[in-house]
């Protein structure tokens, strides 16, 4: 006898939230910034804040995935 997959389940779902999605889409667009920051000037200061927004832009990234793992 052949199972069929459980697609309604409460994780599939939740993993299947557009705002989840756009939470990552908005960490990965920062740190894509973060990353052009640091390669687009040769200052002390540019170089601490790129890497500041790039730190913010994968924490945001990680959130939304850890809302998908519902960790």
């Amino acid at each position: 006898m052949e199972q069929t997959p459980k697609h309604n389940t409460e994780s599939m779902k939740r993993a299947n939230e557009i705002s989840i999605y756009k939470l990552m889409t908005v960490g990965i667009l920062v740190g894509i910034l973060g990353v052009f920051l640091r390669f687009a000037g040769d200052s002390t200061t540019l170089s601490i804040i790129s890497w500041v927004i790039l730190l913010i832009g994968s924490i945001i990234a990680c959130k939304g995935v850890f809302k998908i793992l519902d960790a």
